[in-house]
C-alpha cells in the first residue's frame, strides 16, 4: 500500500509511519496543510489519512479537492473530533471513513485495508485473474495450487498491474507507487525493468502465462488480451 499521512501531531505522524513502513508499506508525510495540498496534487496514493484540524488550514478543504480533481485516492479522516456533526460533514464530503482519536494502530490498518479493499478490489479478499490468486490478509499467491514467492516490492507489483489492468502504466507511475515521491531524484528506471523481470519469470515458473506487456515508449500493461 501507497499512504500518505497528512497530520500536524507529530508524535502521532511518526508513530503512524513507523507502522506502516514497517508492515512493508510506502508511506509518505505531510506535517501540515499546505505540504499535504501540494502531495494530494501531486501524487497518487492507496489511502491518505487526512487530520481535519490542522494551524494552517482545515483537512475539509483538501478532502473537497481531492473530490472536486475526481482523485480516486481512498480518505480516512482521523480527528479528535467526535461530534455527529463533524463525522457527517467528512463522509458527505466523499471520505470513505472517520475514525476519532485516539485510536489503536492496528485499528487504523484494519480500516485503510478495508478502504483500499472496497476501491480497488470490489471489497474481497481474494483477488483472483485467470489462474493467479491472491489472499490479501495472508499477502500470498498461488498459481493454480503452486505457491509463489515475492519480495514485498514484487507483491506490490503485482497487485499494482492487477488494480491497473489492462491499463498501460509508465514507469514513473511504477516507480513513484512503489518507491514514493523521492523516486523523481532517480537518474533512470532500470530497476522496474529487473523487478517486472523477476515477476514475470516467478509467475511463469509456476505455470502463469505472461501477462505482463511491454508497450514500447509508454510502459507496461498487463492484460491476457
Amino acid at each position: 500500500m501507497k499512504i500518505l499521512i497528512i497530520e500536524d501531531e507529530e508524535g502521532l505522524r511518526e508513530s503512524i509511519e513507523e507502522y506502516f513502513t514497517e508492515a512493508g508499506n510506502i508511506c509518505e508525510t505531510a506535517a501540515n496543510y499546505q505540504v499535504g495540498l501540494s502531495k494530494v496534487n501531486l501524487y497518487r496514493y492507496d489511502c491518505i489519512l487526512l487530520d481535519i484540524t490542522m494551524p494552517d488550514g482545515s483537512g475539509m478543504n483538501i478532502l473537497k479537492n481531492i473530490k472536486e480533481n475526481n482523485y480516486p485516492d481512498g480518505v480516512l479522516i482521523i480527528s479528535a473530533k467526535n461530534s455527529l456533526d463533524d463525522r457527517l460533514d467528512g463522509l458527505n464530503l466523499g471520505a470513505d471513513d472517520y475514525l476519532v482519536k485516539p485510536f489503536h494502530l492496528s485499528e487504523l490498518k484494519a480500516r485503510v485495508t478495508a478502504i483500499i479493499r472496497r476501491k480497488t478490489f470490489g471489497g474481497s479478499n481474494q483477488l483472483l485473474f485467470n489462474e493467479i490468486a491472491i489472499d490479501l490478509l495472508s499477502k500470498e499467491v498461488k498459481v493454480g495450487k503452486q505457491p509463489v514467492k515475492l519480495t514485498r516490492k514484487e507483491y506490490a507489483l503485482l497487485l499494482y498491474f492487477l488494480a491497473n489492468k489492462g491499463k498501460v502504466v509508465s514507469k514513473n507511475a511504477i516507480a513513484e507507487h512503489l518507491w514514493g515521491d523521492g523516486i523523481d531524484m532517480a537518474n533512470n528506471f532500470d530497476f522496474i525493468y529487473s523487478h517486472i523481470k523477476n515477476v514475470r519469470k516467478k509467475l511463469m515458473e509456476a505455470g502463469c502465462g505472461d501477462y505482463i506487456q511491454a508497450a514500447y515508449g509508454m510502459g507496461y500493461k498487463f492484460t491476457d488480451q
